[in-house]
């Protein structure tokens, strides 16, 4: 029984896994068009920087002024941002904090479901491909390091290019869901209660968001809308689950 209890609880994330690799069979480029220049063009709108009178995206920026301090820092931090949500997923769960590890569970499950059908209605370029391949599309690229290249060779290992150059979900940068996990552990890592670790949660998350831009994996808007993105399914599961509380709690008076 507890076997087959761990089994159940943990199928969420088998789910995603599932859901997510499944994208494959149906690209999102063959659904809609995809959106090359409209977000580099956003993007350079709103962020864009002045260098010598040229505008340039804080990606481009950072791809010139970039220092190896933050080559490692960045890497680091990329690195991370699936193994220490699901290190306290395995936390909440294995110090008998059940219910918190469920809503944390099937909120990770439901904010990728939003990002997976934007991924399908908005199908977005991220910034290295752009530098790249311009504004062209190129259907069936594979992922790429991007500016991740100069930690693979600081470090003498091909990391993130195991990572990503076999990566077929190229066209998935709007929203960034890298940048909505951390909220998400933010949110329910909080309830811990414990200072120290809220405060973790609060630098692995900028982090993680300044690591997205300085590696050209993603634009300042794809970040801000995968902060939203996680926002928006923590405020509808919240919504969700206490007006079936309330059900029950009416139901079965005590």
């Amino acid at each position: 029984p507890t076997s087959r209890r761990v089994y159940t609880d943990f199928s969420i994330f088998i789910l995603y896994w599932i859901i997510y690799d499944s994208m494959r069979v149906y690209p999102n480029y063959k659904f809609n068009p995809v959106h090359i220049q409209q977000p580099y063009d956003f993007e350079k709108s709103l962020f864009g920087i002045n260098i010598n009178g040229a505008i340039l995206t804080p990606n481009e920026y950072f791809a010139l002024f970039h220092t190896r301090f933050l080559d490692i820092l960045t890497g680091i931090f990329y690195l991370n941002w699936v193994p220490l949500p699901f290190f306290f997923a395995f936390y909440f769960y294995f110090t008998g904090r059940v219910k918190l590890f469920r809503d944390f569970a099937f909120v990770f499950l439901f904010v990728n479901i939003l990002g997976f059908i934007i991924y399908y209605l908005y199908p977005a370029a991220p910034p290295w491909y752009v530098a790249l391949h311009g504004f062209e599309l190129i259907p069936g690229t594979m992922g790429n390091t991007a500016q991740f290249y100069r930690f693979d060779s600081i470090v003498g290992l091909p990391i993130f290019a195991s990572l990503y150059e076999k990566n077929a979900n190229v066209f998935a940068a709007i929203p960034s869901l890298h940048s909505a996990y951390p909220v998400i552990l933010f949110y329910y890592g909080k309830q811990l209660k414990r200072n120290w670790l809220t405060a973790l949660f609060v630098v692995f998350m900028l982090g993680i968001w300044f690591s997205a831009v300085y590696s050209g994996h993603h634009y300042i808007i794809d970040v801000i809308l995968g902060v939203l993105c996680a926002v928006i399914g923590i405020a509808i599961f919240e919504a969700v689950s206490k007006r079936i509380q309330k059900s029950r709690n009416i139901s079965n008076p005590k």
